[in-house]
């Protein structure tokens, strides 16, 4: 039934690079292009895993201040990552997404802190989630992974284990020669 579901995750992703406690780990104490590539990549990995196959998600980060950004997505792992274009905020493409999916059928979530575009897309009808409560969300995931791979011994499945005790010490008596 839940594979029935459309559903849109639009994250934003500089604010959540700078209100998320997992991704400051990463970037802090300086944004050194090394560390804030590393901590955006971090991002766009952790929402691959969120999205899974039930979600159509989007990262968006802003790319209006940079005169060569041409807006164009590119697809990381069936994610959308998309700058927004030059001289068009994040806050405006994130605005659009989540209005256009919510006119084409789609249940919309947006992950961010920031508290005008939480308001603006709640008058559309769109559910929020803040920054950090994405960062819990994907320290509880990967935890259950964890415990999931955690080594497990296999159980032995032989005929003594099948069997009941009186024909099992039969066996063992004619195998030992009594």
């Amino acid at each position: 039934m839940a594979r029935d579901r459309r559903r849109m995750l639009v994250v934003d992703g500089y604010n959540v690079l700078r209100s998320g406690s997992r991704y400051q780990r990463i970037s802090q104490p300086d944004y050194t292009d090394d560390a804030f590539n590393r901590a955006r990549e971090a991002l766009i990995n952790d929402v691959v895993h969120f999205a899974g196959r039930e979600w159509r998600a989007t990262v968006v980060f802003d790319g209006g201040g940079n005169a060569f950004s041409t807006g164009d997505p590119t697809s990381v792992g069936g994610v959308r990552v998309q700058f927004s274009p030059a001289g068009f905020s994040a806050d405006k493409l994130i605005e659009k997404l989540a209005r256009e999916g919510r006119e084409n059928g789609f249940e919309v979530l947006v992950v961010t802190s920031d508290a005008t575009i939480q308001d603006t897309v709640f008058g559309l009808g769109v559910d929020r989630m803040s920054a950090e409560g994405f960062c819990r969300d994907m320290a509880r995931y990967y935890e259950e992974a964890r415990l999931d791979d955690s080594p497990r011994v296999a159980p032995k499945t032989t005929v003594a284990g099948r069997i009941d005790a009186d024909t099992l010490a039969k066996l063992r008596a004619l195998r030992d020669g009594r």
